[in-house]
């Protein structure tokens, strides 16, 4: 292994530490923390990441493309706009109650009020997401296939809101709200907002690793 590699896959374990610490201890855990989940040592910690501030910020944001950067890029395979829209409703929720990404959002939302840089964090991610859905809706209003109820941007905020309350319960452990039941209670919501009854032109094939 190249030494750019080697630095690479050092980094990444790092993270991933840091963010078995958040989930433990919570968005405020400490050098200490991260240096137990990664097996090393605070000064080994440090001599690979010397800002632990910026290795907790790099774990949330590596948490988080799961929620955008990784739906952009399945959403660039599909071109009919109901699928897209379909899909994005679904790889916006947990997988089930364990799921560590969405957990780790928890913990990020409790910290909020204590850590701006963490409210930042959220901010900006939530509207990604409601960018993400105004491009899939006022794309399908342009081919002729939705006809909305409101504008783009008001649709696109309550289906992100949708998928944060939903995901949240999911991750609660709520005993009659699993993934497939808070989809489809999503779905709902955007049938009636796209005037569509939303049906994909085939089954959908649930993402590797991914919450749908």
């Amino acid at each position: 292994m190249s030494r750019s590699k080697a630095g690479r896959a050092r980094r990444d374990a790092l993270v991933g530490a840091a963010q078995r610490a958040m989930l433990e201890h919570g968005a405020d855990a400490k050098l200490r923390h991260v240096a137990e989940a990664a097996g090393l040592t605070s000064g080994a910690v440090l001599y690979h990441f010397p800002d632990v501030q910026a290795l907790l910020l790099e774990a949330n944001r590596a948490g988080m493309e799961r929620f955008y950067d990784q739906r952009i890029a399945a959403l660039a395979t599909i071109d009919d706009p109901v699928e897209k829209l379909v899909v994005t409703v679904r790889t916006g929720l947990p997988v089930d109650r364990q799921d560590a990404s969405v957990r780790l959002l928890c913990e990020l939302g409790g910290a909020a009020g204590r850590q701006p840089v963490y409210a930042a964090l959220l901010t900006a991610l939530y509207d990604r997401q409601v960018a993400m859905y105004q491009v899939i809706l006022e794309s399908g209003t342009a081919r002729g296939v939705f006809e909305l109820a409101h504008d783009s941007r008001t649709i696109g905020r309550n289906l992100v809101a949708l998928e944060d309350a939903y995901g949240y319960r999911i991750i609660a452990g709520h005993p009659s709200i699993d993934h497939d039941t808070a989809a489809e209670l999503i779905l709902d919501y955007a049938r009636v907002a796209t005037g569509h009854p939303l049906v994909p032109p085939h089954p959908e094939v649930h993402p590797e690793g991914g919450p749908a």
